[in-house]
């Protein structure tokens, strides 16, 4: 009776669901999906681990990364305003990169863009 009984809680170990180690989970969610050059993009981000995020750094256009310390937290909630520089025409892809850094140093991407739009 005991083997079956071990033989029944293995097996129950090896179907059950449970988390696996990797990259944050990550959205970006923007106010527009267009911007004029030069302008301002805002919006917000979201970031979420199970072991916590320690960090997160948003990067739009060529401008240097906005960064921002995660706390540990399972999940990063922020919003933001970043500048898109002059000298973009029409139709141009501006880059929007969210990276997370989880607590086990996994790290996580996503990218997007929004266009330029005319006058």
């Amino acid at each position: 009776m005991t083997l079956i009984v071990a033989a029944g809680a293995a097996t129950y170990a090896c179907q059950a669901d449970r988390e696996r180690p990797g990259p944050p989970r990550l959205a970006i969610f923007l106010n527009q999906d267009s911007v004029r050059s030069p302008d301002t993009l805002s919006g917000s981000l979201r970031a979420d681990d199970p072991d916590g995020i320690d960090s997160v750094w948003l990067s739009v256009d060529s401008a240097p990364p906005l960064g921002a310390d995660g706390l540990l937290e399972p999940t990063f909630l922020a919003s933001f305003r970043a500048a898109v520089r002059n000298g973009h025409v029409l139709g141009d892809h501006v880059s929007v990169r969210l990276t997370a850094r989880d607590l086990s140093e996994y790290v996580g991407a996503l990218d997007t863009f929004v266009v330029v739009r005319g006058p």
